[in-house]
């Protein structure tokens, strides 16, 4: 297929329109945010965690969604070895997850540090900004075109399957942070970071097969896999709602806001796996007639 660059149509069209505000408004709130960014002394250690999160946020969709853009401009992805359609609407709706956390988190951050209120409002306009323009694609890439040409992760079982990876990426931030709280002893982190670490590794090497179009090549059913992988993040993460649900009804309420979010979140993931794992068995039950 010959390369096309810059055709003047790719200009008008509705995704050309969301990835560039997609790429100047998390452009403009990593810059906003790290150049205004100033937490005391004391309370640095509890606040890096939670700004290192929503700043890598930031950063990475820029620079991954610039690079969509770019790719999609110049036609380029057609010669990239990736499942393009799988790819892009993985970045938009994580993207949305993601951007929607960080708009909640950073807010709640300066808040509770009694910082001046004028550059968080700032910071949240443009990060819920870029929550609506990765909303905006990731409705334009789902709901305006056949459930054949959406690909695997624009179906409900791909959909599942990037929640899981937005509590993943969360539950290791609040594990990390916790392992400094009162509330966390050593047993109960060390189990919570080695179930979060599975599930990760396991949602990350998922989406690499199907975004890397790795699915056909796999010497056994890709299918019977993913019901594995399903049904081990579903008893990890029971593991680790039980462990936060403990947590909270054997502590005092010293610090409970980082359990609270990591139950919550906790809960999330663990109905996300669910859902997937039922589809799953659904999926292979239907093969098997």
């Amino acid at each position: 297929m010959p390369v096309i660059v810059l055709d003047v149509k790719d200009f008008t069209t509705p995704l050309f329109f969301v990835r560039t505000l997609e790429v100047f408004s998390t452009c403009a709130t990593f810059s906003l945010a790290g150049s205004l960014h100033c937490i005391d002394d004391d309370v640095q250690r509890h606040a890096n965690t939670f700004w290192i999160l929503c700043m890598f946020t930031w950063c990475f969709f820029f620079t991954v969604t610039l690079f969509i853009h770019i790719l999609s401009l110049v036609q380029f992805h057609s010669i990239i070895p990736v499942s393009w359609k799988n790819l892009t609407v993985t970045v938009a709706a994580l993207g949305t997850l993601m951007c929607l956390s960080a708009s909640v988190i950073y807010p709640l951050l300066v808040v509770n540090l009694g910082k001046s209120q004028s550059y968080c409002v700032a910071v949240a306009v443009t990060s819920c900004l870029t929550v609506i323009t990765y909303a905006s694609e990731t409705y334009i890439l789902i709901c305006t075109q056949a459930e054949e040409q959406r690909g695997y992760m624009g179906r409900v079982c791909g959909i599942f399957k990037i929640v899981q990876l937005w509590g993943n990426c969360h539950m290791i931030t609040l594990i990390m942070e916790s392992n400094h709280s009162p509330l966390s002893s050593v047993p109960e982190w060390q189990l919570l970071l080695s179930a979060v670490s599975v599930c990760i590794f396991m949602s990350v090497t998922t989406l690499l097969v199907i975004c890397g179009d790795f699915a056909g090549r796999c010497p056994l059913p890709f299918d019977r896999f993913l019901g594995v992988f399903n049904l081990i993040g579903v008893l990890l993460y029971m593991a680790a709602t039980v462990i936060c649900v403990t947590k909270i009804l054997e502590n005092t309420p010293t610090e409970m806001l980082l359990v609270v979010m990591e139950t919550v979140v906790a809960g999330i993931t663990l109905l996300a796996y669910t859902m997937d794992f039922a589809f799953s068995i659904k999926s292979l039950c239907d093969r098997s007639h």
